[in-house]
């Protein structure tokens, strides 16, 4: 069974060791510096854009992807609730008002849907 992204993630920051002092992998962090401290914002941002750069993905700020992720999620028809503790969000509002972005395909979808039982 193939290993899921965060098994083999947690898996290579085993594989570095630990340095001389330096806890590895950081205990509270997924992604942390090669020292085991919390990634700086702005080096996380930085790096996002190389990445970004280096594979021809057109320039989207790397909160984007939060909102995304949550428009995605309720998309999919995952329950609100669940999404709200997923990115941690302490109020179904914020994860429904100023997260979840309702995109044009779904909208077509749920008139599509109210067709239906109209036109029987």
């Amino acid at each position: 069974m193939p290993l899921r992204t965060r098994d083999r993630h947690r898996q290579l920051q085993e594989a570095h060791g630990q340095g001389p002092g330096r806890p590895w992998p950081p205990a509270a962090y997924i992604f942390g510096t090669r020292w085991g401290t919390p990634l700086e914002p702005r080096n996380l941002t930085r790096m996002f854009g190389t990445l970004r750069d280096d594979h021809g993905i057109r320039r989207v700020p790397l909160h984007g992807l939060r909102h995304t992720c949550v428009s995605l999620l309720l998309a999919l028809g995952i329950h609100p609730r669940v999404v709200m503790e997923i990115v941690g969000h302490s109020a179904i509002e914020m994860t429904m008002n100023v997260y979840g972005h309702v995109n044009l395909s779904t909208q077509r979808t749920a008139l599509d849907d109210l067709d239906d039982p109209l036109t029987d």
